[in-house]
């Protein structure tokens, strides 16, 4: 299972993001993607987007890190990901006006991506698309990704407008990933 996490400033300029894939499994999953559910006729001139739209992994896309296996994000369906976190921008503006609370649960979704959201004092947006349920582990996630950001926006050397490059933010965000999700 992947999950995809972007953080983004008050003026929706994305400073953060990271594609990580799971190891533990989901309690509910979904029967089939959307390619698999079409006809194979149909999907050959669009195999690529249908593929991304789906969730699934581009065929062509490998990593030698990895071991040759498909990148998650990477490829053809990076834009489509992308576009799924922009588009829930809006609905989370509207939660925002209706809820107090800084965990908005999971608040739309696209096909089998899920939509959570965590948004910050400051009006820092934390958008995570996952494909199964894990309300618990994915508010802890949060939270600690949330301290994480804390802890770098208190340094007076970095301005909440600029990427976050700190291989330890990143570092300590993939091991949060790994412990919760």
């Amino acid at each position: 299972m992947s999950h995809h996490l972007f953080l983004l400033s008050p003026t929706d300029i994305p400073i953060y993001s990271l594609a990580h894939q799971s190891t533990k499994s989901t309690t509910a999953q979904t029967g089939g993607t959307l390619s698999s559910n079409l006809p194979s006729w149909s999907t050959a001139p669009f195999s690529g987007t249908l593929t991304a739209l789906s969730g699934a992994q581009s065929v062509g896309t490998t990593s030698s890190q990895n071991g040759g296996a498909p990148k998650i994000g990477a490829g053809q369906d990076r834009h489509v990901i992308q576009m799924i976190a922009n588009a829930s921008l809006d609905v989370v503006e509207e939660m925002q006006v209706n809820s107090s609370a800084m965990y908005l649960k999971s608040i739309d979704k696209f096909n089998e991506w899920t939509v959570s959201a965590f948004v910050t004092a400051g009006n820092m947006r934390f958008i995570l698309l996952h494909e199964g349920k894990n309300e618990e582990g994915i508010r802890a996630f949060f939270v600690e990704v949330w301290e994480l950001y804390v802890k770098t926006a208190m340094n007076p050397f970095h301005r909440s407008d600029r990427a976050i490059r700190s291989p330890v933010f990143d570092a300590r965000v993939r091991a949060s990933a790994k412990k919760y999700l």
